[in-house]
C-alpha cells in the first residue's frame, strides 16, 4: 500500500501518514491544531512484512484502512490516545450526512 508521510512543524518528532497524497481533509480539526503545519516527507509502500524503526507496520496499516490516517508521536510522548477513535471525526464527515 502506497502511504505518504508528512512531519509536524509544530511538534518536533510528530508524524502523520496518510493513505492518500496530500489528503489532509480525513485528519481531525483537534489534531491539525495540535501539529500545526505538515510538511510531505516521503512516499513509502508498506506490506505487513516492512520493519519500521519506531511503528508496527500492521497496525500504521490498519488506521490506514479505516481512518485514512495514522499518528506517530516521539517514542517518549504518551499521547496514547492519538490514534483513538474520539479523533476520528472530521470536518469532511459533517458533510457527508
Amino acid at each position: 500500500m502506497p502511504c505518504y508521510v508528512y512531519a509536524s512543524l509544530r511538534k518536533i518528532d510528530s508524524y502523520v501518514w496518510l493513505a492518500q497524497r496530500d489528503g489532509f481533509d480525513v485528519l481531525p480539526e483537534s489534531l491539525l491544531l495540535l501539529l500545526g503545519e505538515l510538511r510531505f516527507v516521503m512516499e513509502v509502500h508498506l506490506d505487513e512484512a516492512r520493519k519500521l524503526p519506531v511503528e508496527d507496520a500492521e497496525q500504521i496499516l490498519e488506521h490506514l484502512r479505516t481512518q485514512g490516517w495514522h499518528l506517530q508521536l516521539p517514542p517518549q510522548e504518551t499521547l496514547a490516545t492519538a490514534n483513538h477513535p474520539v479523533y476520528t471525526h472530521s470536518p469532511q464527515s459533517d458533510h457527508d450526512d
